[in-house]
C-alpha cells in the first residue's frame, strides 16, 4: 500500500513540474480518491480559506499534499486559487490578487486574516499538522522561519520562471 502511494505521489510531483496544475489529472487510484474537490473551490462553508498561487509549482505541490491530508474532512479547508481569472478579493476579506501574490494569506473560521508564517501555522493546524504550525511559531524558531519565508516570497516568481509582471494583474509562466 505504502509503495503504491509513494509511486503515485512521485508521478504527481513530476507531472506538476511539466504541466499546468489546473489541467493535471491523477492517473493512479489513490490520488484520484482525494481530488474529489477542485483546487479553486470558492465554498463559503469552509472553516479555513487558503489563498494560493495556482501557477506556482512549489505552492501547488504543497497545496496538493495538504488536500491529501484533509481528504476525510473536505469542507474543513477551502483552497482558493488566486491565479484563476474569476478570483475576487472582495469575497476573501478584501485580500487583493496583488496582496496574495506578495505573501501567503489564510482566513480562519473567525474571519481573521493571517499572513506569512502565521498563515502557514493556521493552515497546517487545519489539516492536522498543528504540531508543525506550533513549531514554526515557537519563539526560538520563528525568526528563522520569518527570514526564510521572506527570501522565498521575494524569489519564488523568479525561481518558478515568472517575472515581476506577476505581482499585478494576471500572469502566465514564461516559455523559453
Amino acid at each position: 500500500m505504502f509503495s503504491t502511494v509513494r509511486t503515485c505521489l512521485a508521478s504527481r510531483l513530476s507531472a506538476l513540474s511539466a504541466l499546468n496544475p489546473a489541467v493535471v489529472r491523477p492517473t493512479c487510484v489513490p490520488c484520484r480518491l482525494h481530488l474529489h474537490r477542485s483546487l479553486s473551490s470558492e465554498s463559503s462553508a469552509a472553516a479555513v480559506r487558503v489563498l494560493y498561487d495556482g501557477l506556482c509549482p512549489i505552492c501547488v505541490t504543497e497545496i496538493r499534499f495538504l488536500q491529501f491530508l484533509q481528504r476525510k474532512q473536505p469542507q474543513k479547508v477551502d483552497f482558493v486559487n488566486i491565479a484563476l481569472p474569476g478570483y475576487d478579493g472582495g469575497k476573501y476579506k478584501d485580500v487583493s490578487y496583488e496582496m496574495a501574490m506578495e505573501e501567503m494569506h489564510v482566513i480562519d473560521e473567525k474571519d481573521e486574516v493571517y499572513r506569512g508564517i502565521p498563515a502557514f501555522a493556521v493552515m497546517y493546524g487545519a489539516v492536522g499538522l498543528g504540531w508543525l504550525g506550533r513549531f514554526m511559531m515557537w519563539p526560538g524558531v520563528r525568526p528563522f522561519m520569518d527570514k526564510s519565508y521572506i527570501i522565498f516570497a521575494r524569489n519564488r516568481l523568479k525561481w518558478t520562471g515568472r517575472g515581476e509582471e506577476c505581482t499585478s494583474g494576471r500572469c502566465e509562466k514564461k516559455t523559453p
